[in-house]
């Protein structure tokens, strides 16, 4: 998210209708519009690969978004999009008029990490995301390595931080994802 916004102050009925015809991605903070940056290559292939693991391993028992499905966080007024999120039960959204819904009760956020975006994903939007109380993991996913982070909330205390490298797997939502399986079917094979 960059630091100026791209104009002053809008509603969020105004912010929705223009990002309906938008060809980029923008966030909406408390009437602050900002850019958000463009990913990668890898990022693009990151953010399928795990959005496609998270399906099959979860498939039947949640429904698995991608990156296209804005996030509305009430208790922060923050409109985002997250690189993929699960919702464990029926979705529950916020609608704007006729314009659209975003997503309010997501279980699990996941972000695939830039160096662009890397200290914010970290901070400020872990932030916004730890107020929204379905949210029950958050992922983030390294471009540079083969390194999957989650962060879990308890029911009582802090967050719990658990890190996967190459060759182990970790537990999304109940069940086992591998990391190499994320980083898996690159062409020309890579190296992490």
């Amino acid at each position: 998210m960059a630091n100026v916004p791209s104009q002053p102050y809008v509603s969020l009925e105004d912010f929705w209708a223009a990002e309906e015809t938008s060809e980029t991605r923008h966030e909406w903070l408390d009437g602050i519009v900002y850019d958000m940056s463009r990913g990668s290559i890898e990022h693009g292939r990151l953010t399928a690969a795990i959005t496609i693991e998270l399906g099959n391993a979860l498939k039947g028992k949640c429904t698995v978004y991608g990156p296209e499905v804005m996030l509305y966080i009430a208790e922060t007024r923050f409109c985002t999009y997250a690189d993929a999120n699960v919702v464990w039960g029926p979705a529950e959204t916020f609608r704007v008029a006729k314009l659209g819904d975003a997503l309010t009760n997501p279980s699990v956020l996941v972000e695939v990490l830039s160096d662009s975006t890397e200290q914010y994903d970290r901070g400020e939007k872990f932030a916004h995301y730890m107020r929204m109380p379905s949210v029950r993991e958050y992922v983030l996913v390294s471009q540079h390595e083969r390194r999957i982070e989650v962060f879990r909330r308890p029911e009582y205390g802090r967050w719990f931080h658990e890190v996967a490298q190459a060759g182990e797997s970790l537990t999304l939502h109940g069940e086992k994802i591998s990391v190499d399986s994320v980083y898996a079917n690159l062409y020309p094979p890579q190296k992490y």
